[in-house]
């Protein structure tokens, strides 16, 4: 039933079983949904995200993984905070943006798209500015493709007692990640990234001393995190408002082939390796990089245009009827395009991906 690959950072390739599972109809007040279903999801990510999992909770919420960006800026940081935002991207600005929408207290420290967040000058910037209560920071940008050394972030953001928020859209599943050991206290993703499972919700995972401590912070009835975290919590899986039951059922049997696959860890092997031959491949043909090796997460990829003349559009339909499709480049510094490494995508899958570029 696959037209053709989704190359993409999200919504991306999903396996059969996976697209299965949405065949079947379910109520959302049903305990079989409640308890065995979102509260299974629950107690998993938790599971999956922290060495410690019981300081930490997971709140699921309807919409995209933007809706849990601004659901956690929003229901999180009072009047009287102060947010640190850091961007090399179009999603860290975007948090910026929410920011604005809300009238916090916000600075938005910027980097150079092509450049690696930089953990001194946030250092610097919280000792001039003690006033800071939250930092938040894309683990993953995928304007480029770049990996923030979030080690380092989180070292200095502990350092100062900052409340530390990570959007890990594109990351969580994929990337080993341990908050309770990193110091991280908000974690955002998305159903449809790296655990591999399609739109319609996304999560948060939060340290829950803070969590509890935001009642009344939200400005937003739909995206109140403490009031949907509260109704999960007394309700045993309960959503506020209908829930994306389909989407929801997905995503349990895609945590379920996480597992399977190995974990996180083996899932991160395979998305490198990915990375790896898409990379010879195409440096095989003349393409070049965006960024630096040791700059590049194995989440997508980001290619300079091979010569002036290129035509995008027509490469990009091209190989769609070879039944790959790719992404358009998002940065004004370039002219780029990016490709996918996440996914029910396999080395194989690039192996004929460059081959297709070859031939064209």
């Amino acid at each position: 039933m696959r037209p053709y690959l989704l190359l993409t950072p999200g919504p991306l390739t999903t396996s059969e079983s996976v697209k299965q599972a949405m065949m079947s109809d379910w109520c959302t007040w049903d305990k079989d949904y409640n308890l065995g279903i979102v509260e299974v999801i629950r107690k998993q990510l938790v599971e999956l995200a922290s060495s410690q999992p019981d300081e930490y909770t997971a709140v699921l919420m309807q919409g995209s993984g933007t809706f849990c960006v601004e659901a956690t800026l929003g229901s999180t940081i009072r009047p009287e905070d102060h947010l640190l935002v850091v961007a090399n991207g179009a999603y860290g600005k975007r948090m910026g943006v929410i920011a604005n929408y809300y009238r916090l207290n916000c600075h938005v420290m910027n980097f150079e798209e092509t450049e690696r967040v930089n953990a001194e000058r946030i250092e610097e910037y919280l000792k001039a500015n003690p006033e800071v209560s939250h930092v938040s920071v894309v683990h993953c940008e995928t304007t480029t493709g770049v990996l923030n050394p979030l080690e380092e972030i989180a070292a200095v953001v502990k350092r100062h007692s900052k409340t530390l928020i990570v959007d890990a859209m594109s990351s969580f599943g994929g990337v080993p990640i341990d908050m309770a050991k990193l110091g991280i206290d908000f974690l955002i993703s998305s159903a449809n990234k790296c655990i591999q499972g399609v739109p319609g919700f996304g999560f948060v995972i939060a340290r829950k001393s803070l969590l509890q401590q935001c009642k009344g912070i939200a400005r937003s009835l739909s995206l109140d995190l403490y009031d949907q975290w509260e109704t999960m919590e007394k309700g045993h899986g309960k959503w506020r408002f209908t829930s994306p039951t389909h989407v929801v059922r997905a995503f349990m049997q895609a945590l379920k082939e996480l597992q399977d696959e190995g974990g996180v860890a083996a899932r991160h092997k395979r998305y490198c390796e990915n990375h790896r031959v898409l990379v010879e491949g195409m440096r095989s043909l003349g393409y070049k990089t965006l960024l630096p090796d040791e700059w590049q997460s194995p989440i997508i990829t980001s290619f300079y245009y091979p010569s002036q003349d290129f035509d995008f559009n027509d490469f990009y339909q091209k190989l769609k009827e070879k039944e790959f499709v790719i992404y358009p480049g998002k940065i004004s510094q370039a002219d780029t395009f990016r490709i996918g490494n996440i996914g029910d995508v396999f080395p194989d899958d690039f192996r004929r991906l460059v081959d297709a570029i070859r031939n064209l």
